[in-house]
């Protein structure tokens, strides 16, 4: 029994030297792949896409390294095992419960701020010339119906950006419906929408209303906000008359 326990300690051991070069590796590599992206659009998907869960699967690794650790120097006797268990478990489930609120409530702002500076970052065309990020009435010009449509129930946010001398336009997504706004009870960026309802649909004569409900995720605080979505475009084909959305 002393020669299992001495080989369950020099495996734990040596378990949790080895994990924390893979909880670093996890950090590594998301850095490098985010210092390879050059692209602003590219790198601010990457980063609202992987960013937290890099950060968080790292330090799940990183706790996991450190409670082995531990039970290797208590587990002395087969009693101690178990104690070192229990401790570990407590002491990383404390640390993790931290770590998930820091990086679920409080970094979003930290990212929220490099987000929005990849995003109005400026724009240069294939022939080198910096690009003009167009104006909401500006824009529309550059969007089809369907695009238009998106905007105006505000599920979807275009950017356009033009080469004033080339011509070249460059037209970006971003999801309005997953973006955090500042939440005004805890100051965080965890106010998101969780329904949308159109109250009155629009018509060609007339703009329609549209109902968002927001929900702090930190503190359950629960707002609603009225948009107005756009006339419908009326617009004449050789086959009659059909009408459109737009923003």
């Amino acid at each position: 029994m002393e020669a299992l326990l001495t080989i369950i300690r020099q495996g734990l051991y040596y378990c949790s030297f080895a994990l924390v070069p893979i909880g670093i590796g996890i950090l590594i590599f998301y850095f490098i792949r985010l210092s390879s992206t050059s692209d602003a659009k590219a790198k601010y998907d990457f980063i609202n896409k992987y960013e937290k869960k890099a950060l968080w699967y790292s330090c799940l690794v990183i706790l996991t390294a450190a409670g082995t650790y531990v039970t290797s120097i208590l587990a002395t006797e087969w009693l101690y095992v178990f104690v070192g268990v229990f401790v570990s478990l407590m002491f990383g489930l404390i640390l993790g419960v931290v770590i998930y609120n820091y990086l679920e409530y409080y970094y979003p702002t930290f990212i929220e701020k490099r987000l929005q500076k990849l995003r109005y970052k400026p724009r240069v065309s294939s022939t080198g010339n910096q690009m003009k990020l167009l104006s909401e009435a500006e824009e529309d010009v550059h969007l089809d119906e369907g695009m238009q449509a998106e905007e105006s129930i505000f599920s979807v946010d275009y950017d356009v950006w033009i080469d004033e001398q080339s011509g070249e336009t460059k037209i970006e997504k971003y999801k309005g419906h997953l973006h955090a706004e500042k939440s005004p009870t805890c100051g965080y960026y965890t106010l998101r929408v969780v329904k949308e309802e159109i109250i009155e649909s629009p018509t060609e004569e007339k703009e329609g209303t549209l109902m968002k409900y927001y929900e702090c995720s930190y503190t359950g605080y629960k707002t609603k906000k009225i948009f107005n979505i756009a006339k419908l475009k009326r617009t004449t084909k050789e086959a009659g008359k059909t009408f459109a959305p737009t923003a």
